[in-house]
């Protein structure tokens, strides 16, 4: 039998590589989450350890609990660093030249947002060559999923049991966006979900409608959202109809080149 490794004598590298491990595992089951024993079982810990190591990974938001079945899915902390290090995968440049080109073609301001726990921030804005152009939502503004339309095609790309979770979540948050409840944003997602796009209007800004659809990344994971917002006069059903061909090439030309 070989000799262990010096981080397999290391009990703190060892908890690290084992949290890791763990994290990556249950990234792996991003739509159901796992139980605690299928983690154990399939790193081959004792259910103990395992219990001790997800409780504290849980602790400190990188992973969550679902109250209803015990599973274990990605917690907000993970998403908070991976906003961080977006920088470093150039997902704000890849997405500038689109954003620009979709600008362009549609005369009216886009936006590119990620989710972050909860939220959808906006990461970068271009503003179109239509005179009247919207009150915008800023750069690294921060905004609860479903209030804007960046928000709403993230949670949209999401199961009915995680927007229903998200949306209670950020409950006490929503007053101040017209009033918003979470029975409306649920209204919101299941429109998104037979319409095939995100529109909501007269919520993250009043006065202003936008529409968005998420970008979805090989493993059918929503990495970004972009949106096209105008006046909520100046989007119209057939203006909505007009924006969407361009929007589904912008989503689709980025997936690509991700």
């Amino acid at each position: 039998m070989p000799a262990p490794s010096k981080t397999d004598r290391n009990p703190g590298a060892q908890t690290v590589r084992r949290a890791i491990q763990a994290l990556k595992l249950i990234a792996s089951r991003t739509t159901e989450g796992m139980r605690l024993a299928d983690v154990a079982d399939t790193l081959g810990l004792e259910r103990p350890t395992t219990h001790r190591l997800l409780k504290a990974l849980a602790a400190e938001g990188m992973l969550t609990q679902h109250p209803g079945n015990r599973r274990y899915s990605l917690g907000s902390l993970v998403f908070e660093l991976g906003l961080n290090a977006t920088h470093q995968f150039n997902l704000i440049d890849l997405c500038r030249p689109m954003l620009n080109t979709l600008a362009e073609q549609t005369g009216d301001t886009t936006f590119l947002f990620v989710r972050s726990g909860n939220d959808a921030v906006c990461l970068s804005r271009v503003q179109g060559p239509y005179p009247i152009q919207t009150p915008a939502v800023p750069v690294g503004a921060r905004q609860p999923l479903g209030v804007n339309a960046g928000g709403l095609a993230l949670l949209s790309a999401l199961t009915e049991r995680e927007a229903q979770e998200i949306t209670q979540a950020v409950a006490p948050r929503l007053v101040v966006y017209g009033h918003l409840n979470p029975e409306q944003i649920m209204e919101h997602w299941e429109r998104a979900q037979a319409n095939g796009y995100a529109q909501i209007g007269n919520r993250a800004v009043p006065g202003v409608t936008g529409v968005g659809l998420p970008v979805i990344n090989e493993k059918g994971i929503p990495i970004a959202a972009i949106t096209v917002a105008a006046t909520t006069a100046r989007m119209t059903p057939e203006r909505v109809q007009e924006i969407l061909p361009w929007l589904r090439q912008t989503t689709e030309t980025i997936a690509q080149r991700l």
